[in-house]
Order: structure tokens, then sequence, then C-alpha cells
């Protein structure tokens, strides 16, 4: 049925969730799977000229979250190997996750995307977007999204 699975996780108890659905279903189809996750841009004016802080709270941010990413892929890694999928792993730095899955899932001709949300609504919704209701609004390819 399918045969190339984007799976897109943030390391997250929810995260993981998916990603154990979307390995499930990659092993059952016999799909291959791309494990993806992304790294937000730097939201914020330099700090450390304000503040007075480090003058590399960029470069920190980037390197933290360059860190967070590998462990998170590396888990995802071995945990698909457990399940015997085939997979590649993806990590994306300093984009909007919605916009990153949609391009990864289109250049390596994914056949479905799967990823969690968090089901926000109301105030938080709009604070913190949704990125899962951006990806099926604008996916061409089927998103399956776990809860």
């Amino acid at each position: 049925m399918y045969k190339h699975v984007l799976i897109a996780t943030d390391g997250s108890e929810l995260g993981s969730r998916g990603l154990e659905h979307g390995l499930r279903v990659a092993a059952a189809t016999g799909a291959e799977a791309t494990i993806v996750t992304v790294t937000e841009p730097w939201q914020s004016v330099d700090a450390g000229q304000v503040w007075g802080g480090s003058a590399n709270l960029l470069e920190e941010y980037r390197t933290h979250a360059r860190e967070a990413a590998t462990r998170i892929l590396e888990a995802a890694a071995k945990r698909a190997s457990e399940l015997g999928v085939v997979h590649h792993i993806h990590y994306v730095a300093d984009a909007y996750p919605s916009d990153a899955i949609l391009e990864a899932a289109g250049e390596r001709g994914a056949d479905l995307i799967v990823m969690a949300s968090h089901g926000r609504r109301g105030l938080n919704r709009l604070l913190l977007g949704s990125q899962a209701n951006a990806v099926i609004t604008h996916s061409q390819i089927p998103v399956l999204v776990v809860r």
C-alpha cells in the first residue's frame, strides 16, 4: 500500500507515539521510512547584546538544537532497526516544522506522512500554532495524525 512513509517527530512523549505508529505502518506495509525532526529558527534578538549575557546565544541555541536532534534521531533509528524497517534520518535546522515536513516529504518521494498532534484548541492553538493542521492543509499526500 505505502512505499515510503515520512515520520515527523520532536522527541516528546506524544511525538514518540507518532513515531511508533509510523514505524509500525511502515513495517506492516513493507515501506521504507524517513524519520525527520525539525528545529525552529531562533525567534529573538541577540539577548547577549540586550541583557549583557553571552554574545553567542544564537550559536549556543543551534548547538543545543543539533545535539537534541541527534539524540532524537538516534533513538528513532534504533527503534526502526528493531522493527526491521529500512529507514533514513533527516534533520532540518532553522525551519518551520510544517514547511520542512512537507518539503522533506516531496524531496523523499513519501506517499504518507505520519505525525502527532497535541490537539490544542482556542488561544493555545492561536499562540502556539498547529503544525499538524498546516501539514494537513497543504499536503498533496495522505497525512496520518496520531494523538
